[in-house]
């Protein structure tokens, strides 16, 4: 399971928060003034009826008279069916907010992801991602436009009820609303409770989406270590975390609303207790008491609206936060302004603009740690020339992929420069450099789709006859065709329905399909048959022709062809020249090379 912890944020309702979220909202400005509208209407209308209904009793029932009572009642049905009308529109517009706010954050969060670096994703589990990308926009644009609606409608509503009290009664309007003062001192403790108790229920929700999304791609790990039972009792745990926390947060909210019902009744109370002696003293009509008691009862129905708006604002927060968080998120690693301007970016490059890479490389005093404080590399120097292949070998951990990453800018220099053809490569796009480089990964990932499509996907105006062409040269053409739909099968989600043979070839084809200048195999060969390594070989031979290359090699017999191998221990270069320099060096490499060459004849007689 992974140790990491999200972010803690503010513990108090954070406007700055919702100013920030309201800025992606500018696509629905015109859709949120006519909901205003529209909701100010309601109210509006909804503030009339009392008036009717005092209308009624004091015109017609009290004194038993029924002249203008058809006037009246055409009056009351069309404005019955006007708010039919608004209750509809609004209904319709809230429905399109919430739906078009959800649409553009999580279009906008999938931009970002594009964007952030590598480092990103090394400390960031996928659950959480996939947390933040549901459930909490989904949240968001439910609170956001539902809460809109409650919101607009209820202090229109309020305002209006206060102003018609006044003005019905003054002194018997303070006496009802003499409540309100602690009705709001109570509204401030249940705001930090509720929020934070929604902040632990947010944060568990992800841990859980996390142990969801490691249960199933780590499926056959689990079965084959049977770890089964375990995993079910870590998973226990975390629902039992999220059973507790979630109940504490709904009782909060359990609380809350029932004390706000509790002081709407003893408005209304009030008001029934002075209101009454008052129509006995004969101070005020029959019909002005009833209609005090509809407005004191109205009154604090918005209120309750706006109390359960409040806690579900403070329930959301927690996702905007986390969805803040993600799509104004800065990439560890990116271009400068003026290299924008010049260049373009990852999503709009300015490829008229890119000069030529030629692929000469140099490591100069190359310093890299990582955030936790690990370094790697100490003033590592390095030149390799164009169209040179480089072979990497060490034991794990020594650096090669650290000193390939590099130069690829999946990471930077701590300190120190990377010089691609003479220049630091910071002063280049990333656009411009990973268009220009193909990498080969030790456990291919084939995206859900076809053949054709998984190739394809290694470049921009690909066309078919250059992803025939490149399954010729890996070696794949052969068994593609073999197949029933040929380069139209499908490949399953990750490639499931394929070898790992057949994807690894697949995923060689994908990385030089766009012809790159840079060249790189992480470990390609390490998972395959000797069958599939043979045409991987052969590919090799023909592929790195003219490309600078680097190999991570497990497997020995894959580099033995390298003009230059490089010995890597702990970050440095301990050996370094062609296959037979080093074999006749008798060093590291040899002993490395003939203990698996001693293994390999071992295993082909067993």
């Amino acid at each position: 399971m992974t140790g990491f912890e999200e972010q803690d944020y503010s513990s108090k309702l954070d406007l700055s928060i919702w100013k920030r979220i309201f800025k992606y909202m500018r696509n629905y400005k015109k859709y949120l003034i006519i909901l205003g509208f529209v909701m100010v209407s309601v109210a509006g209308i909804d503030l009339i009826f009392p008036l009717m209904t005092r209308r009624a009793i004091d015109n017609f029932v009290v004194p038993g008279n029924v002249n203008g009572l058809g006037r009246f009642t055409i009056v009351y049905v069309l404005l019955i069916l006007f708010q039919v009308v608004n209750v509809g529109l609004f209904i319709a517009l809230a429905g399109k907010i919430e739906m078009g706010i959800q649409y553009d954050i999580r279009k906008l969060g999938f931009k970002k992801l594009q964007e952030l670096s590598f480092t990103y994703y090394d400390k960031t589990p996928i659950g959480w991602i996939m947390a933040r990308m549901t459930s909490d926009v989904r949240r968001l644009g439910e609170t956001i436009s539902w809460g809109l609606v409650d919101s607009a409608w209820g202090l229109t509503f309020m305002f209006g009820v206060a102003v018609v009290l006044l003005v019905l009664n003054f002194k018997l309007a303070l006496i009802t609303l003499s409540v309100v003062p602690i009705l709001a001192i109570l509204s401030m403790y249940f705001q930090k409770k509720i929020l934070k108790a929604y902040r632990d229920v947010r944060k568990i929700n992800s841990k859980i989406t996390g142990s969801f999304n490691e249960g199933i791609s780590g499926a056959q790990t689990t079965k084959t270590l049977v770890r089964e039972e375990e995993n079910l009792k870590e998973f226990t745990d975390l629902t039992g975390s999220m059973r507790y926390v979630s109940i504490r947060a709904a009782i909060f909210s359990a609380l809350f609303l029932p004390i706000v019902l509790t002081l709407g009744s003893l408005g209304t109370g009030l008001a029934l207790w002075f209101g009454g002696n008052g129509v006995l003293t004969e101070n005020i009509s029959y019909g002005t008491l009833v209609a005090f008691l509809s407005y004191t009862t109205l009154f604090f129905e918005p209120v309750r609206e706006i109390a359960r708006v409040f806690a579900e604002l403070q329930a959301a927060q927690a996702s905007a936060e986390r969805v803040i968080s993600l799509v104004e998120m800065e990439p560890d690693i990116k271009d400068n302004e003026g290299i924008r301007r010049e260049y373009g970016d990852i999503l709009n490059p300015k490829e008229d603009n890119w000069e030529d890479l030629k692929g000469d490389i140099e490591y100069k005093n190359v310093v890299f740690k990582y955030e936790n404080g690990e370094k790697v590399l100490e003033k590592f120097n390095l030149k390799i020339k164009s169209g040179e292949t480089i072979a990497l070998v060490g034991e794990t951990g020594s650096g090669k992929s650290t000193i390939v990453n590099l130069v690829c800018r999946f990471y930077e220099p701590s300190e120190g420069e990377i010089l691609i053809d003479g220049i630091d490569y910071r002063k280049r796009s990333l656009s411009w450099l990973h268009s220009n480089i193909g990498y080969v990964l030790q456990s291919p990932h084939l995206f859900s789709g076809t053949i054709m499509e998984n190739i394809k996907y290694g470049g921009n105006n690909i066309t078919e006859m250059d992803v025939i062409r490149v399954s010729k040269l890996v070696n794949a053409h052969e068994f593609i065709t073999k197949l029933d739909k040929g380069y139209d099968t499908q490949v399953g989600e990750g490639g499931g329905k394929l070898s790992t043979g057949q994807k690894q070839l697949i995923s060689f084809a994908r990385a030089i399909v766009s012809n790159p200048r840079i060249f790189v195999l992480d470990e390609a060969t390490s998972s395959i048959d000797t069958e599939t390594e043979k045409k991987i070989q052969d590919a090799i031979e023909k592929v790195l022709q003219d490309r600078t290359s680097f190999i991570i090699a497990h497997r020995l017999s894959t580099i033995v062809n390298s003009d230059r191998i490089l010995v890597i221990k702990k970050g440095k270069i301990i050996e370094e020249g062609t296959h037979k320099q080093l074999i006749k060096n008798k060093g590291y490499y040899y002993d490395l090379y003939t203990n698996q060459f001693k293994e390999e004849e071992i295993n082909s007689i067993s």
